[in-house]
Parts: structure tokens; sequence; C-alpha cells
């Protein structure tokens, strides 16, 4: 990690990744890469671990971020416990037998978390109950964003084209079974099954038949009761990354990519999003020039309808009779150097370290509160 040097003026930014779900791991790779990026010039940086049982601690400086000999990271849980935030957003220190104490104020909070209790709304209300600016989307933002069935009527109802599919709540697949999955058959084969509150590819499958459906809902549903069934779209995966302007303009559009997946894999699955060797991103598209303007408009359309702000990342699926369908925006998309947003960027012209840069400064200028 970069050093600090000393600097009375220094803005404090708190850097919280890990978080109680399944996507621990994955927000540990980003936070180290944000952690390397942060100009420690200009901020003292505090990496704060929420731990797999909703500890929050401050980070060690063994704590792992990186994929180790086969081995995810998780948060290192040794470290001193922390309650965050404490008044007007002092970090407040409860280590064993000692009374607590205050660690200082923190100006911005980036929090690097994925998935559910982190990038649904929950760490945006704490925040905002606390009167502390953090990057990214807000809370009813970032909840939509991370429901896949009320993003999708929330798109459509802004006249962006998304793919059919069925939602299948818990209550409808213990008692009515058999109804639900006859809507899933109306879909036409194959489908795709994913938990509605998860991302990183956690959970999904593709189901060729019938007898394969009801395996596919149970998988998802270990990640969440709420699972969303799609129709497989035929099509290029085209990924567009999206980013708040400083100056109250319009927000800007990365350039298209194409996620090309390596090997014999069905779909982009967690593996290939978060091993290296497993993907590559072909940026910019090769696509025709009206085709990615098309993208870039509608990127920035369904970054609107949802009221982000910060960043998010927009997939879409290219047919080859030349429709563009929205599959999804994501309010924290993967934010290693390596993930996809990033390198949209990099090859739009703004650096990972820029990125960072631009995010903190937009929370900075974030009033606090309503807005």
């Amino acid at each position: 990690m970069n050093e600090d040097r000393e600097s009375p003026s220094r803005v404090r930014v708190a850097v919280v990744f890990g978080g109680r779900n399944s996507e621990h791991a994955v927000s540990l790779m980003g936070a180290g890469s944000v952690l390397d990026a942060i100009d420690r010039s200009k901020y003292e940086v505090i990496p704060i671990g929420i731990a797999q049982d909703g500890r929050w601690v401050l980070a060690s400086g063994t704590q792992s971020y990186a994929i180790e000999s086969g081995r995810l990271p998780v948060v290192d849980d040794s470290g001193t416990a922390l309650a965050l935030p404490g008044d007007s957003g002092t970090l407040v220190a409860l280590e064993s037998g000692e009374i607590p104490r205050a660690l200082g104020r923190v100006d911005v909070v980036f929090p690097m978390l994925h998935g559910p209790f982190g990038e649904d709304g929950t760490i945006q209300g704490l925040l905002e109950m606390a009167g502390v600016r953090y990057v990214g989307s807000g809370v009813l933002a970032s909840a939509v964003g991370m429901d896949k069935a009320y993003m999708k009527l929330v798109l459509r109802a802004a006249g962006l084209p998304v793919g059919p599919f069925v939602v299948v709540r818990d209550r409808d697949w213990r008692l009515d079974r058999g109804r639900v999955l006859k809507e899933i058959e109306e879909l036409g084969w194959p489908v795709f099954v994913k938990p509605s509150r998860a991302g990183s590819s956690q959970g999904i499958s593709k189901a060729h038949d019938p007898e394969s459906l009801e395996a596919a809902i149970e998988l998802a549903r270990e990640h969440d009761p709420k699972v969303l069934v799609e129709a497989a779209i035929a099509g290029r995966e085209v990924e567009c990354a999206v980013l708040e302007s400083l100056d109250d303009a319009a927000p800007a559009a990365s350039v298209p990519g194409e996620v090309l997946v390596r090997g014999d894999r069905e779909f982009f699955d967690f593996e290939a999003k978060y091993y290296p060797d497993q993907m590559a991103l072909q940026a910019p598209a090769d696509i025709p020039a009206e085709v990615a303007e098309t993208v870039r408009s509608m990127a920035v359309r369904a970054f609107e309808a949802l009221g982000c702000e910060g960043l998010s990342r927009v997939d879409f699926f290219y047919t080859p009779s030349g429709e563009l369908i929205v599959n999804e925006i994501n309010t924290m998309p993967g934010f290693t150097s390596l993930s996809v947003a990033p390198q949209l960027w990099a090859a739009t012209g703004l650096p990972y370290d820029g990125l960072v840069e631009r995010l903190i400064q937009l929370a900075l200028r974030r009033p606090a509160g309503l807005r």
C-alpha cells in the first residue's frame, strides 16, 4: 500500500470492505486496489473491515486483499473492534477491557461493499443517519439496483428494453410451486436462474429443461429467498460504465466494451469475473459507431432512471438482429483495477487512480442529508 505522509490538512477517508454475504472476498479484492490507488499525500486512509459475523474492525497491516494459493481473502477480525459511526461521523474504538476511545472524524466513507448489507442501501442509510458523506449511490438507488426484479420494473417504466422474466418469491415457491413452474415454462428454454438480490454471479445457473429448473432455483435460494428467472437472450454481452459529473453536467458514459469468456463457460460466472485467465474485455467493443452511441445513451438513461450517484456499470445484450436489451445495472460494480468498469474508464482515458480520486471528490461535494 502507499505510505502515509504527514499532512494535518489531509481529508480522512474510511475504506469499508468485507461484509456479511457471499461477496465478502470480492469486496476485499476491490478494497485492495482502492487502498493502493488513493493518494496518501491528500488523504489519510482508514481501512475498516466488516467480518462475516458483522463485526467492524480496524484492519491490521497484515490484512490480505488478494486470492492467494487459490484461497479467497477474508477480513482479519483480530484487529481493534470499532463502532462506526459515532457522534457526527467519529470512529470509536472498542478494545476489550478498555474505555472506548475516539479515533477522530471521518470526512468521507468509500464503501467498497457488494451485495446485501452493503450495496443495497443498508450502509448508505446508516451513513445518511449519521450525516457522513460517502461514495456511490444513495439509499433508494442502491436498494433498487440491488433487487433485480424492481430494477427491471424501473428500467421498463423509463422506456428501456428489458427481457422477459418471472419473479419467484419464497411464499409462492413453497405454497404454489406448480403455478410458478408453469409461468417459467412460458418463457421458453433455456432460462437463467439467479438470486434477485446478489451479484458477482453467485448462485446463478442456466436451466435447459424442467428437470434442471428446480435444482437451479434451490441453488439461487441458498443466496436469496427471492429468485429471478430470465428468458435466455442470444446476443453479445456489451457493458458500459457511467460516472457522475463534477460540474452538474449530465453523467458521462465510457466507451462500451464486450466481455469475452474463455473456454467452454456458458455465461459470465464468478471464476470468469475474478480469475484473469478466464475472461477478456475488448474495449472499445467491436460494434458499429451508432450502436456504441446508443449503448452510451441508454446507459446514462438507466443511471438517471434509478437516481444513481457516483458510478455504475450497465450491462446489455446486443442481439444478432441489432437490438439492444438492458440486462442490469450495478450501482457498485466490481472494482479491482482489472474489473470491467475500471477497465472501461481506462480505455476512455481515465486511469484507475484518477477514477478513485473522482469518486472521492464527488462524495465530498455532495451535501449530507436529502438532496
